[in-house]
């Protein structure tokens, strides 16, 4: 690698450190923020779950599958992957308050809805809407729509849908 770009590199590396300082009370503020969403479920045991399941993300499991994660809270797997994979639940109302948060702080008036397709390449047909693609060139891929928002002040993901052919 050239020496110019070497520098660029660690320069940028530095910058991305982060302070200590921006972990203090990081679980609390994830919490407030998770409580919305998390009331706009029906049921108690989704809430339980879905608190185990955020947990899980964050955490430092090497593979961030449902069954690791209830494993690490001392849970039975079951209970967690119907959660995830067969419990009906409505995610319309989720959208509605993360947008409802992006509007509030950070809406401004310069601000512009910004709409994104992206490709991306998959080996295999395992994953849903696995087809050819035009990826840089046709192969096997996915296609997500991404929305965002951005203004001045900062910029959010808002929505994404998988494209279905």
């Amino acid at each position: 690698m050239e020496r110019r770009f070497e520098i660029r590199k660690r320069k940028i590396l530095h910058q991305a450190q982060i302070k200590p300082q921006v972990f203090k009370g990081m679980l609390k503020r994830l919490e407030q923020f998770a409580q919305p969403f998390v009331s706009s479920l029906a049921r108690r045991e989704q809430k339980q779950h879905v608190q185990t399941y955020i947990a899980g993300l964050l955490s430092d499991l090497k593979r961030k599958n449902v069954e690791s994660i209830a494993y690490r809270h001392d849970q039975d797997r079951r209970g967690l992957q119907r959660f995830i994979g067969s419990v009906p639940w409505f995610h319309q109302p989720l959208l509605e308050e993360l947008a409802r948060q992006i509007g509030s702080e950070l809406g401004q008036d310069d601000g512009v809805i910004v709409m994104d397709p992206s490709g991306h390449k998959k080996c295999g047909n395992d994953s849903v809407g696995v087809q050819y693609q035009w990826l840089g060139k046709v192969d096997n891929g996915q296609v997500g729509v991404y929305m965002g928002y951005a203004s001045g002040k900062e910029h959010a993901l808002v929505d994404s849908r998988l494209y279905l052919a």
